[in-house]
């Protein structure tokens, strides 16, 4: 079985300026390499054969580093947006999309099993499958709890709060395409909202282990921190 990957490549880094004046932010390095690059190597590792990167901003940039992807032994082609349409529309310009497949952002470091992911979306005969992860956040505030006559019940220093949050990597069954419009703006938001609506299940694996979305200052300097520290377990070849 081929395994087949679409990774996001189209937005324009804002979160990550100034940076990202310069550079595309798949191309942002993580110690001496670009973080996509990290991406395309672990997906070559876990036994994908055919990566399209859906490309928009700064797209020449990445096309000239990437290639067909003969470097890394592997397939790589493009899907072009003329204009922004967020995450989830690029997925209706690509007309040779499998049955099941993986959808990734492009600027994510962590240690997940890609193979395991999609084994366990098509076991499953899933339609949507969200790998998420646990987060805490850290209130720096003493919270307080009041009562509708403005009176203190409760008091918290500096709560943590846990979440379960999206890691940007998902496995998509070819249906779900039927709920995204075409040559419009679409986002993960929007399809989720749109699923709820109709019912339609959507699952959730739950990975324990390493992921940042480094599409923050603070969450890239910690990837290139914990990349530098533990180099060996996201990389393998």
């Amino acid at each position: 079985m081929i395994n087949r990957a679409v990774i996001l490549c189209g937005g324009k880094g804002k979160r990550l300026r100034p940076y990202t004046h310069l550079l595309p932010k798949p191309l942002m390095p993580i110690g001496e390499i670009p973080i996509l690059e990290i991406v395309v190597r672990q997906l070559t590792y876990f036994g994908f054969s055919h990566i399209t990167l859906a490309v928009n901003h700064q797209a020449n940039v990445i096309k000239s580093f990437f290639g067909n992807g003969s470097k890394w032994n592997i397939k790589i082609d493009y899907s072009f947006e003329d204009k922004q349409l967020s995450t989830m529309a690029p997925l209706k310009l690509i007309n040779d999309l499998p049955n099941n497949f993986l959808v990734m952002n492009a600027d994510i470091l962590t240690d997940l099993n890609y193979g395991d992911l999609i084994r366990f979306h098509e076991r499953k005969k899933n339609l949507f499958t969200i790998s998420s992860k646990q987060r805490v956040q850290d209130i720096d505030y003493g919270v307080l709890k009041v009562n509708k006559m403005n009176e203190l019940v409760d008091f918290t220093e500096k709560p943590q709060k846990k979440f379960i949050v999206s890691m940007g990597i998902y496995v998509i069954n070819k249906k779900i395409l039927d709920y995204i419009p075409n040559n419009k703006k679409f986002g993960f938001d929007d399809l989720m909202l749109k699923l709820l609506k109709n019912k339609i299940k959507v699952n959730i694996k739950n990975h324990n282990k390493y992921w940042l979305d480094i599409g923050r200052p603070e969450d890239y300097s910690k990837a290139i921190k914990i990349f530098e520290d533990k180099k060996n377990i996201f990389l393998h070849d």
